[in-house]
């Protein structure tokens, strides 16, 4: 197979392209490197079946003649930083939006039906259904990224039924894991090596989260992917069916668990061997759309055979252990 993969130096987006070229397949990845990492790539780069295009998803022109000769699209490029989403609107709007209807564009234009799309469990805003499924009811949306990548799911589901696109929506907790870059771990450690004596914990430290370890959530994603177009096994039980027999796919991705963020803290200090002053901004919300409550019900793709290796408490320590043998990655930001 050929695929095309946006944001294809990130974090999730790298580990993917190296399970995809390990399997045998042709990849192009897209980049703009505004967070990607060119060193998550020198694996990929070094494989023959490997096309690194240096482009922003926003040029749709661009994208358009990068993606010829693509059979299947993983759209993974976006915007994620929810937290300081209230400062600068338009970039959820452009990075996460506007570029999902680019790739859609690009995607008609070189007669490509399928796509991968990595949605997010924010976009339940504070659900009332607790685990939630993916039929939950939406309630308001909280955070601009929630919206924006709720949007994309529009476009997508829109694709899928005007032009006979198949999609795949994959709803994910938090990512952690191998070339995690961003959120609490990446905070907490980078505070720590800053003062070993104290640290800020935004909110009161009792928000329920869930985490997925990231190579549990690539081994998903390519579980749903591969079932589908194994003639074999098809799928026979998608989410949403028009008449005209077109399809979109969806899946929450997360672990049976959650973990407070105190819990989370407690494992990463103890693994430090440290025994900080823990100081909180108070609240339980850390930021405006910080969900104090996150835990999907991941029962239907549970139900297709997939599980996760990992406990939360296993992704967390992997993460740490990687960032204290990538001190660079720190340094980044």
């Amino acid at each position: 197979m050929h695929y095309f993969v946006t944001g294809a130096a990130g974090f999730i987006g790298s580990n993917l392209v190296d399970r995809l070229l390990q399997a045998g397949h042709f990849v192009i990845g897209v980049d703009n490197f505004s967070t990607g990492q060119e060193r998550f790539l020198e694996q990929a780069c070094a494989s023959p079946n490997f096309r690194l295009v240096r482009g922003d998803t926003l040029d749709l022109p661009a994208l358009t003649a990068a993606m010829r000769g693509a059979e299947f699209v993983f759209h993974l490029a976006a915007n994620a930083d929810v937290r300081f989403g209230t400062e600068h609107p338009r970039k959820d709007l452009e990075q996460n939006t506007i570029a999902t209807y680019n790739v859609l564009e690009a995607m008609r234009a070189n007669g490509i039906r399928r796509v991968a799309f990595s949605s997010t469990g924010s976009v339940y805003g504070e659900a009332q259904v607790i685990p939630t499924p993916e039929d939950a009811p939406f309630p308001i949306q909280t955070s601009l990224y929630g919206a924006s990548k709720l949007a994309g799911e529009g476009l997508i589901q829109a694709y899928c039924e005007g032009y006979g696109f198949q999609g795949y929506i994959f709803r994910f907790v938090s990512i952690l894991g191998e070339r995690y870059s961003h959120g609490h771990v990446f905070d907490f450690y980078r505070g720590l090596l800053q003062n070993p004596e104290e640290l800020l914990v935004l909110g009161n430290g009792s928000q329920r989260k869930s985490y997925l370890y990231v190579q549990d959530c690539i081994d998903a994603i390519l579980f749903v992917v591969e079932k589908a177009q194994d003639k074999g096994s098809p799928e026979r039980k998608p989410a949403l069916s028009s008449s005209k027999g077109r399809r979109i796919n969806i899946y929450n991705l997360g672990t049976d668990e959650y973990c407070q963020v105190n819990d989370s803290i407690g494992w990463i200090t103890s693994h430090l061997g440290l025994m900080p002053n823990l100081k909180y901004t108070g609240g339980e919300r850390g930021w405006i759309g910080d969900n104090p409550f996150i835990f999907l019900d991941t029962a239907k793709i549970r139900a297709l055979g997939w599980k996760p290796k990992l406990t939360i408490q296993q992704g967390i320590i992997r993460t740490l252990e990687y960032l204290q043998a990538n001190h660079w990655l720190l340094e980044q930001r």
